[in-house]
């Protein structure tokens, strides 16, 4: 009859993942003092007035004792990024708190930054609930960052995205061809229009598009040889010539070293790097004015896609180098 019964099981377990929950970190101190805590996704809420949460911890835990013993606990809310965060408080005998910068709350507890939510309880009962025991406990102090929650649905972690609202109306119907619905044409668009912000800055310093592109990689690294240059471009359909890195040589943004071949180093000035940090701060500024209408999670997700959609796409590295002489 096992057979049957573990089939149940599963189905069951199955069943309850098609409700999709936010994932939390349960933290406590146990009776000598220690830090304890555990990544859980069956926290809910019980009552606003007074305001009471409750969540359950499995019998066979090793932190059960912890738990049962303590006064106090604090509920964190894990955001959208704190994927590793879980990861890690779902592990047996792993150091949990390690590098970790803690606050302290109620009666010392452990608070966890950055989240999405903090709720610091007193235990006020603990229920026996088939293999596990419930904790009710009092909300004290909370806390509520606005940051987008992290999701746990199906078995595996998920984003939380509101969905759109309607179309405002007298937006024109995508048509069948190369229209306002087309992948390729929304990207260009998007492409063109984040440009429009950072243009004028660039303007101010006499750079070209593919001229912030050259700069932006030599100021993760400072030098970069012709040849990877010229690797890193191409996935951005560019090319190393010799009258880019030659335009930027005479403007005293960059300096090229030797002869022009792919050995070559290309090394960043002290004016580049003033323009770049600039420029830099232009380009953020530009990011979130278009992420205005967006949340973190909508974000996280589209940055997620556009990854997805480069790797499926991706043509590769180039076979031919640019031309190693101008013409």
């Amino acid at each position: 009859m096992s057979g049957p019964i573990d089939a149940e099981a599963r189905n069951f377990r199955n069943a309850l993942g098609a409700f999709a929950t936010g994932v939390t970190i349960v933290t406590t101190r146990d009776g000598q003092g220690r830090d304890v805590g555990l990544t859980a996704s069956s926290f809910n809420s019980v009552s606003l007035n007074p305001p009471m949460v409750l969540w359950s911890l499995a019998k066979d835990a090793a932190s059960l004792p912890a738990f049962m013993q303590s006064t106090h606990f604090a509920v964190h809310i894990l955001a959208v990024d704190q994927e590793d965060l879980s990861l890690r408080f779902s592990a047996r005998g792993a150091q949990k708190f390690a590098g970790l910068a803690l606050e302290r709350g109620l009666a010392e507890v452990p608070l966890l930054p950055q989240c999405s939510a903090c709720f610091q309880c007193r235990t006020t009962f603990r229920y026996e609930g088939g293999d596990h025991m419930i904790f009710v406990g009092t909300v004290e102090r909370f806390e509520h960052t606005g940051r987008a929650p992290l999701v746990f649905h199906g078995g595996g972690y998920a984003l939380a995205v509101r969905k759109p609202v309607a179309e405002p109306t007298g937006e024109p119907e995508p048509d069948s061809s190369f229209s306002q619905d087309f992948l390729i044409y929304l990207l260009a668009r998007a492409h063109f229009q984040l440009f429009l912000l950072l243009r004028r800055d660039l303007a101010r310093y006499g750079l070209s598009e593919d001229q912030w592109f050259v700069l932006s990689i030599l100021a993760a690294s400072r030098e970069r040889a012709v040849a990877e240059l010229d690797a890193m471009l191409w996935s951005t359909g560019k090319r190393a010539t010799y009258e880019l890195l030659a335009s930027l040589t005479a403007a005293g943004f960059a300096e090229l070293q030797g002869g022009y071949d792919p050995q070559a180093r290309v090394t960043l000035t002290d004016k580049g790097r003033g323009a770049v940090i600039e420029l830099v701060a232009a380009a953020k500024a530009a990011e979130e004015h278009a992420e205005r209408s967006l949340g973190s999670a909508e974000t996280h997700m589209l940055k997620r896609s556009l990854r997805a959609i480069i790797r499926e796409t991706d043509p590769g590295a180039p076979t031919l180098l640019a031309p190693l002489h101008p013409e």
